[in-house]
Order: structure tokens, then C-alpha cells, then sequence
């Protein structure tokens, strides 16, 4: 179902593309920023819950700076020093991190009109034609997002693009969940499992060592479902570094399988990660000091968490990390799934 989200300061009309499954869950996404918007889950009572952080309209997302529900790219986390190599060649890209690149640069994905390809009540397609040299990255692309809501309580993510020069790709969404419903405070309580032995490493600006650190007897083993405040604030220096966890872990095995858990005792809604790339960033929302959201909600720290499937940040700097190199003419073809229940 579309309806009406708004128009943009530039005079461009936004919609919203409802989907809706058999057991009553409902997702929402934007054509402006191919955002996800709204995902409504029932609780335990029955009653519907909408567990990801956001905005009322259009202009919040256009205005916002924390990419709730956003479409990441061309490269999602982090790329050190703001340029890279490729080729024998030097690509330099926008700063906005410090003295690095973050989530592609200045010209966010996530603040762009996608054209809807397909849309129905089960899934919605969206397409962005990212030309060469978009936000530095050399390579003409299309590419393809799809939201499916299945009858199994699954938001699949699929992302697909060819691009016609050897670039680089590392496509994400940037969802804030908090499973007793966006507007219920802090998340500290919820409990979370990660499917990984090892994080990489970061210095203080965020960018990988290059160095692999097994999580035993340290505060970043989820292993074991524990609560997300348990050692939030261990004088770790991962931690104190991010104020928070906001690092990329290594996720064991390799090909489509799960990577994490998230649950609200609140709630007793349950959600799973699922995807085929090597990592992915689980973030506490450190970093919101107060926003107006949804429903005249205001939001602030720690009242969410992402779980973001990525290859590892600064990957193009680091030989031993598995690289988010795309040839001309290969597909890059990526899935992370958000199974509720």
C-alpha cells in the first residue's frame, strides 16, 4: 500500500510502501532515502509494537544525521584518511568523520529519491543510479534494494548492483531497534547474542588496527545472551574509545547464517540476525544526544541498538581483511535478514 510521506524541501514528493504478512506484522519503507520506517511486531500480548526508531514524515529524515532505518552506501563504515587505492590509482573522497570517510561521505544515499521498481503487499524495490564518480568512488552503478516481508515474521534485505568500473561496494541498513517498542527508553536490559569469537580492533577515531581480538574473558563476548548494559561501561578500551559498543565484530563460518539475537524481556519479542557477509557492526546509539522521532517520542542514548552486516571497516587499507573490491561487470549481490517473533 502507498501513501502520501511528505515532500522534501527540494519540492520532491516522498511515499511510503506498507507491506503486511499473514500473522498481522507490518513494515514500512520510504522511496526518500530507501529508509526503513516503521516494522510493527506483535508482543506476547497481541499488541503491535513498533520496534525501530524514526521520523513522522519526510523532512525528519532529510534532516536528521543518525540515518535511522537508512540504505548505506557505496561504502558503509569507515574508510581511514578519506581516500583509498585502486588500480595504481588514488580515489579521494569526502571527509566527514574526523580526517575519514563514513558511510560514503557527505552525499548520503539515504538523502536521495530512489525510484520504486516494484511494490506490493509483500515487498518493495527500489533502484538509485549512483553515476562515476558519485561521493569519489569511480564506477557508473544501479543499484537495487529490496525490502520482502515474508509470512515468517522475516524483513530480508537483498542488495544487488554490477557496476561498469572496478569500485568499491559495501551496501548496509542502519535500522535502531529496540524491542520494547521505539518510544520505551533505554535498552540496557534487552539481551543480545553475537555469533562471533573476535572483534577487529579500532583506535580511537574508530578505524581498524588490523589486529583481531578474541572476545573470551572480555566485555565484548555475546556469545552467551546477556544483557546489552551488563559491561557497557567496563574500563575496556574498546569502550571507552566508542563511549559504548559501537565495533565491528567477526562473525564465525562463512556463506548465509545467523550472526545475532536481540530480546526484550518487556515485550518477549525476539528478533535474529542473519547474513552472508563476514561482519557486523553492533552500535548502542552512543552517540544521540536528544531527537524528536515518531509519535512525539524523543529519543537519546542508548535507547537502541543496530546491527549492521558489513565487510569490516577500512577494509581497502587491510590486506587481511576480505575486501569490498567489485570487478566491472561482477554482481555484487548481498542478503541480511531481521526475523521477528
Amino acid at each position: 500500500m502507498r501513501s502520501d510521506f511528505g515532500t522534501t524541501s527540494k519540492g520532491e514528493n516522498a511515499s511510503l510502501y506498507t507491506m503486511k504478512n499473514k500473522n498481522g506484522m507490518t513494515a514500512a519503507v520510504s522511496d526518500y532515502g530507501a529508509v526503513l520506517v516503521k516494522v510493527l511486531v506483535p508482543d506476547r500480548d497481541g499488541n503491535m509494537q513498533d520496534v525501530v526508531l524514526g521520523y513522522d514524515d519526510v523532512r525528519g529524515y532529510e534532516s536528521g544525521t543518525l540515518y535511522f532505518g537508512a540504505t548505506v552506501g557505496r561504502v558503509a563504515n569507515r574508510i581511514g584518511g578519506g581516500a583509498f587505492e585502486l588500480n595504481g590509482k588514488t580515489y579521494v573522497l569526502t571527509q566527514n568523520d574526523g580526517g575519514n570517510t563514513l558511510h560514503g561521505g557527505k552525499d548520503y544515499y539515504d538523502k536521495r529519491m530512489w525510484e520504486v521498481r516494484e511494490a506490493d503487499d509483500s515487498h518493495v524495490t527500489l533502484m538509485l543510479h549512483s553515476p562515476d564518480g558519485d561521493q569519489g568512488f569511480p564506477g557508473e552503478v544501479e543499484i537495487l534494494v529490496t525490502y520482502t516481508l515474508t509470512d515468517e515474521n522475516e524483513i530480508k534485505i537483498c542488495y544487488h548492483a554490477v557496476p561498469a568500473e572496478d569500485t568499491l561496494m559495501n551496501l548496509t541498513n542502519h535500522s535502531y531497534f529496540n524491542l520494547s517498542g521505539h518510544a520505551s527508553g533505554l535498552v540496557l536490559d534487552q539481551e543480545v547474542m553475537i555469533c562471533a569469537d573476535a572483534y577487529t580492533e579500532a583506535d580511537a577515531q574508530s578505524i581498524p588496527t588490523g589486529r583481531v581480538i578474541p572476545v573470551q574473558d572480555t566485555p565484548m563476548d555475546f556469545r552467551e545472551r546477556k544483557p546489552i548494559g551488563q559491561e557497557i561501561g567496563a574500563d575496556y578500551q574498546a569502550l571507552v574509545f566508542g563511549q559504548g559498543y559501537d565495533h565491528n565484530w567477526v562473525l564465525n563460518g562463512s556463506g548465509y547464517r545467523q550472526a545475532a539475537a536481540m530480546y526484550s524481556a518487556q515485550t518477549g519479542i525476539e528478533m535474529k540476525v542473519y547474513t552472508d557477509l563476514p561482519g557486523m557492526q553492533f552500535y548502542t546509539s552512543n552517540f544521540i544526544v536528544q531527537e524528536n522521532g515518531k509519535e512525539g517520542a524523543v529519543y537519546r542514548k542508548r535507547q537502541a541498538a543496530c546491527f549492521e552486516s558489513q565487510y569490516f571497516p577500512d577494509a581497502v587499507h587491510k590486506e587481511q581483511f576480505e575486501g569490498p573490491v567489485v570487478r566491472a561487470g561482477e554482481s555484487y549481490d548481498t542478503v541480511t535478514v531481521y526475523q521477528f517473533r
